[in-house]
């Protein structure tokens, strides 16, 4: 299944399913079910919400509808820094070392945006970077999490763009604020539950700038994969329903590019992982 949250004409956003080119508003199908994502998720095994339960010819077609970031306030942004072998090695020239531990940061939730919104370029930098990451979406509440049963604690996956202001980031050891400017999050188009997605670490993972092939990996390339890293997190912190994981980038970010190439006004990014769909974000000038 595929869980969206979408928009159409003048009405507030709502949770939906996708399913094969139609978009069936969750309220319709379950009217007892939370209005919002996260709480659709945290009661998913409850409500029932399978493809049988669709009502034939109903629904609304997808390009009648605008798809909205999947969790518009997620509780938790945390991603993970380094962690292909090749990001690793491009990085060097920036003073990276290989990391003997997990390397995270968090992302603010105001820097979330829609898988086909705009990308501010600020007024504040011209170092714009993007990484394409695969999102995992916490859909079980735990702590102290083993990696034998940290599978059951994911309810799907998305793409992302860890969109990144370079400067900004590397002024000090924390990356936070260079992680987290207004628009900088976009993620979508569709939560994939993990049924439907299979082994996230088996798939293709591209970014493109303007048609131009930038990234080309696969995330069974990750150091340490998803299963790892839930251990690891939860260690220090509860996760809940609705948390979002950026999982890492591979190699081929713009900064390590010689000469540099940042994105600037009028560029075009479109980030993909296989089986999860594609977002595409036009980036702006500040205003």
């Amino acid at each position: 299944m595929r869980l969206v949250r979408f928009s159409a004409g003048d009405a507030p956003a709502m949770p939906g399913l996708l399913v094969d080119g139609r978009v069936y508003p969750v309220a319709d199908l379950a009217p007892e079910a939370p209005r919002d994502i996260a709480g659709i998720i945290a009661d998913w095994d409850r409500l029932g919400l399978s493809r049988n339960a669709l009502p034939t010819g109903k629904g609304l077609p997808l390009d009648r509808v605008t798809l909205r970031a999947p969790i518009a306030r997620p509780g938790k942004i945390l991603a993970i820094g380094l962690n292909y072998a090749d990001h690793i090695e491009e990085s060097k020239s920036a003073g990276v070392t290989v990391p003997t531990e997990q390397v995270w940061f968090c992302k603010q939730a105001t820097s979330v945006n829609d898988p086909y919104g705009d990308v501010e370029l600020p007024k504040v930098s011209a170092m714009l970077d993007y990484e394409v990451e695969m999102v995992a979406v916490i859909g079980r509440k735990g702590r102290h999490i083993s990696r034998e049963d940290a599978p059951a604690h994911v309810f799907g996956y998305c793409v992302g763009n860890d969109v990144t202001v370079r400067d900004w980031q590397h002024r000090t050891p924390q990356w936070m604020l260079g992680k987290s400017f207004d628009t900088h999050c976009p993620f979508g188009p569709a939560i994939v539950t993990a049924d439907e997605a299979g082994d996230p670490h088996g798939l293709g993972i591209r970014c493109f700038v303007n048609g131009d092939l930038r990234q080309n990996s696969n995330t069974k390339h990750l150091v340490f994969d998803l299963w790892d890293q839930i251990a690891h997190l939860s260690q220090a912190m509860t996760l809940e329903p609705g948390d979002l994981i950026f999982t890492g980038t591979p190699g081929g970010i713009g900064f390590a590019s010689k000469p540099y190439r940042p994105l600037k006004a009028g560029d075009l990014v479109r980030c993909e992982v296989d089986g999860l769909g594609f977002i595409e974000n036009r980036v702006v000038q500040e205003a």
